[in-house]
């Protein structure tokens, strides 16, 4: 048989309370908003007096299926209340053991109604363990929280889905973004799931949750920059910080940059401009995250000529891969000049103070010093270079619009769309190509110019003049004796609308235009425009012909040839010097 009991704990002897003896034994005395109150002394020690003071709560003590004691809070603070309690479980312990009831459903059925807090508490160590960056784990933690707090959701079995669809419909009326509302159901399913892979909770339904279209509600889309842009930018970047601080800000000369500096003043500047400049190039042509930049160290650099790279650590990066990233010669020069100057500052400062001169920059020093507020000084250098922050498509130039200009890059100059997945370090090509991609950069008119020339049957063919000086065919339609256009050929006999192709640019006799029975397309690799090639089987034999309007597909095509019978009699044959289509460049 189990028992009931409040637990006792010691406290301080309350102010104004006096020790008197009752009943033998000795015990403390005082008034509580006119009450008097009274509690047995604790055992005497070496420190000062302390009163024993009994919960409010009782506690119920009983032993499980396996034997062992447990002591379990019943919440009650009616001892007729916690005994009923203590039975309820007695019975469980019965059940199990017979075989009835399911140990484990019970356990997680318990777990389930155990405060929130608790469970978190659990959550945030298990995503320490899991080695998630601390931006992550902090904001799932404040999502879930939030969530919580405001749907009353005091357990984990109270997270439902009609309470959290029901917030989520609000926060669409309050303006959040299709994309913040998607994010705050991630956390809330992340969290469910893992409160039922560690047993906490039996099911969840909050992934029947529909997703937010992100396509239709786009709040925050970047644009790329163009190279034109780049250039003003990187050179508005190296001047600015001198400039600022030579301009007067009050006074009759308020803006001129007249004010004077001291060398060393101006030297720092300088450097601060070249670092920024090297901040946004770095960031252009390798298409590192902000935070990948700031905590990459000279250490993780070869700058060997011709096969420099990056190596991040799986830490830093985001997807925790640590991957290896190329790096441009001209960048990789521009980086080596940057250490041998960090590297003269700290050797002169050696030399000036007696310390130990280095021989090469540490290899745990940051390659850059990133500030916090690296998006407003960008913010101010677009501004200073005249260049929009908002496009008239309503998409933004922030930090991460460099790693959108660099994906876009690779795109406009004709890299594979898996290796500039790799180059992005994506999972999803669909990213690549789709969100990293600014299309309006992208030279779809050259791409479109690239195609295949297709000339039309019957097209315009320059023609001898006639005697009043005007051309004999316009735009593959003869002039009859009237002046009418009409026509140059009917339509074959035994095949009603179907005309014979034209090569439109094999060639011509006595300002006929030559036909041939058929024409293939030889593909060309590259971008080099195709040529048009005969090939003929059994000999060439070609018709003067005049074509109009379209030619059925199916009319010449490889399995259905047009047989010499269907083709109107020639004045002449032709013979064309030709190249195979196998042949062609």
């Amino acid at each position: 048989m189990g028992s009931v009991f409040r637990k006792t704990y010691t406290k301080p002897l309350p102010a104004g309370a006096e020790v008197v003896e009752k009943s033998g034994q000795r015990v403390a005395r005082w008034r509580v908003r006119g009450k008097l109150r009274t509690a047995p002394l604790a055992a005497p020690g070496a420190g000062p007096v302390r009163v024993l003071i009994e919960g409010r709560t009782y506690f119920a003590k009983y032993r499980d299926h396996a034997g062992a004691l447990v002591t379990r809070p019943t919440g009650c603070k009616d001892e007729q209340a916690a005994r009923q309690v203590l039975a309820k479980w007695e019975r469980e312990v019965e059940q199990i053991k017979a075989g009835t009831l399911d140990r484990k459903a019970l356990d997680t059925a318990r777990l389930s109604t155990a405060p929130l807090e608790q469970h978190l508490a659990a959550y945030e160590r298990s995503l320490v363990a899991a080695e998630v960056s601390d931006t992550y784990r902090a904001n799932v933690l404040r999502a879930v929280r939030r969530v919580a707090g405001e749907c009353s959701v005091s357990t984990p079995a109270d997270l439902r889905r009609e309470a959290v669809e029901d917030w989520l419909a609000a926060r669409i009326g309050e303006g959040m973004s299709a994309r913040s509302r998607n994010y705050y159901r991630e956390s809330l399913i992340a969290f469910s799931n893992w409160c039922v892979q560690s047993g906490r909770l039996g099911a969840h339904d909050l992934d029947r949750i529909p997703k937010a279209d992100q396509k239709s509600d786009p709040r925050r889309q970047r644009r790329a920059l163009t190279e034109h842009e780049l250039r003003r930018l990187l050179a508005v970047a190296a001047e600015r910080p001198l400039l600022d601080a030579k301009t007067v800000r009050r006074g009759a000369r308020r803006g001129e940059a007249v004010a004077q500096l001291k060398p060393e003043t101006e030297a720092r500047l300088r450097a601060a401009g070249r670092e920024r400049v090297l901040i946004y190039k770095t960031l252009v042509l390798t298409g590192l995250r902000k935070n990948e930049l700031a905590t990459l160290t000279v250490g993780q650099l070869d700058l060997t000529e011709g096969a420099a790279f990056l190596q991040l650590d799986a830490a830093d990066e985001k997807s925790r891969e640590g991957n290896a990233i190329a790096i441009r010669d001209d960048l990789a020069a521009d980086l080596r000049a940057w250490l041998g100057e960090k590297l003269s500052a700290v050797q002169a400062v050696a030399r000036e103070t007696g310390a130990p001169v280095p021989e090469s920059p540490p290899g745990n020093d940051l390659l850059f010093v990133v500030p916090d507020g690296l998006i407003r000084i960008l913010d101010r250098d677009l501004k200073a270079a005249q260049i929009p922050k908002r496009d008239d498509r309503g998409r933004t130039v922030d930090m991460h619009a460099m790693r959108t200009t660099f994906g876009t890059f690779l795109s406009k100059t004709g890299a594979a769309p898996r290796v500039a997945q790799a180059a992005m370090r994506h999972s999803d090509i669909k990213l690549t190509m789709g969100v990293y991609t600014d299309t309006r950069l992208l030279d779809v008119r050259g791409a479109v110019e690239n195609l295949p020339a297709l000339p039309l049957p019957g097209g315009t063919v320059p023609r001898p003049p006639d005697a009043d000086g005007r051309s004999g065919a316009v735009n593959g339609l003869e002039k009859s004796s009237s002046g009418a256009l009409a026509p140059p050929l009917a339509p074959l006999p035994g095949r009603p609308g179907q005309i014979p192709s034209s090569g439109g640019n094999t060639g011509q006799t006595d300002g006929l235009q030559i036909a041939r029975q058929e024409i293939d397309v030889s593909a060309i690799a590259g971008n080099e425009k195709p040529s048009l090639t005969a090939t003929v089987s059994e000999g060439l034999v070609l018709q003067q012909v005049g074509l109009i309007g379209f030619e059925p597909t199916t009319s010449w095509s490889r399995t259905k040839r047009s047989s010499q019978a269907e083709l109107q009699p020639v004045a002449s044959i032709v013979r064309l010097c030709y190249r195979p289509a196998h042949q062609s460049q």
